[in-house]
């Protein structure tokens, strides 16, 4: 009888007896992250091998995802951006969604290595899964950091190439408002704090970024873990400790349902807020 102990904060290494450079670079996260974008990739090559005029199945689900995160995403970058952007916008939340709601199928942190339960009775030992063999990815603190670097990096080519070098200093420093004048030069000091401040937001996005999304599935990981061991940790006899490893995760499951879309949109909804706020030019915004 196997039960998910607390996911460890550091990804494990997927194949323990292979050579020391595969063992170290491929992890358990790294692992599932792969079978992810193949399971993607599966999905949407059998969606759109034989398009159809009126789309139905695969080809209909897919159409209608797309065109909402199309009609989503213009109306935050703006029509001159979303040509640009759409598609790593778009991917980014079809990614983490699937990679978020992989972590909730049965196995995926709760097979693995662990410890035998000392003085256990059993045919099969309750044993504490310490190093799972599967780990979600957006589970893995690297995963999340490596996206939200990836989305900043893009971020700031994105900007450069709509308002170059000066429109950005200008969009930082520069009093907004077009105030001009005698008022205009009183508060040049206050805008010029307001842009280093600007400045420091920026760079901390990626940590703000990927701790959010690694935050809160991690903490998923373990609240279902501790829930499915919560009638071993109270005492409960071995068969209704089994029992309840099964119904009292059932809320939790729901509700890492909603978190994984949630984490997902948000993501991808703070790129596309970012890039719209260095991009857009003054007059759209006065409109």
């Amino acid at each position: 009888m196997l039960f998910a102990a607390a996911v460890p904060l550091q990804a494990e290494s997927f194949l323990r007896n292979a050579p020391a450079p595969f063992a170290e670079w491929l992890t358990n996260s790294i692992f599932v992250t792969a079978v992810v974008v193949i399971l993607i990739t599966w999905l949407a090559r059998g969606a759109t091998r034989s398009m159809q005029l009126v789309p139905t199945g695969r080809q209909n689900f897919f159409e209608a995802l797309v065109e909402g995160l199309y009609n989503l995403l213009e109306g935050i970058v703006g029509r001159h951006m979303i040509g640009r952007t759409f598609s790593f916008l778009a991917s980014i939340f079809i990614f983490l969604v699937i990679t978020n709601w992989f972590g909730l199928f049965p196995g995926v942190g709760s097979i693995g290595w662990g410890e035998v339960k000392p003085g256990s009775m059993l045919p099969l030992a309750v044993e504490y899964v310490k190093e799972p063999l599967l780990r979600p990815g957006s589970a893995d603190l690297n995963l999340t950091l490596g996206m939200a670097t990836v989305a900043m990096v893009l971020w700031f080519i994105w900007t450069m190439q709509e308002v170059g070098p000066g429109g950005f200093i200008h969009h930082l420093f520069a009093p907004k408002g077009g105030m001009k004048g005698f008022v205009g030069l009183m508060l040049v000091p206050i805008f010029l704090f307001v842009g280093v401040l600007e400045v420091i937001s920026i760079a901390t996005r990626p940590v703000s970024l990927s701790l959010r999304l690694f935050g809160n599935i991690y903490a998923g990981e373990n609240v279902l873990g501790l829930m499915i061991g919560l009638g071993r940790d109270l005492g409960f006899p071995p068969i209704f400790a089994a029992i309840a490893s099964v119904i009292i995760p059932i809320p939790f499951y729901l509700l890492e349902l909603m978190v994984g879309v949630l984490q997902a949109f948000v993501f991808m909804l703070l790129c596309a807020v970012y890039i719209q706020l260095s991009t857009s030019h003054e007059e759209e915004s006065a409109h």
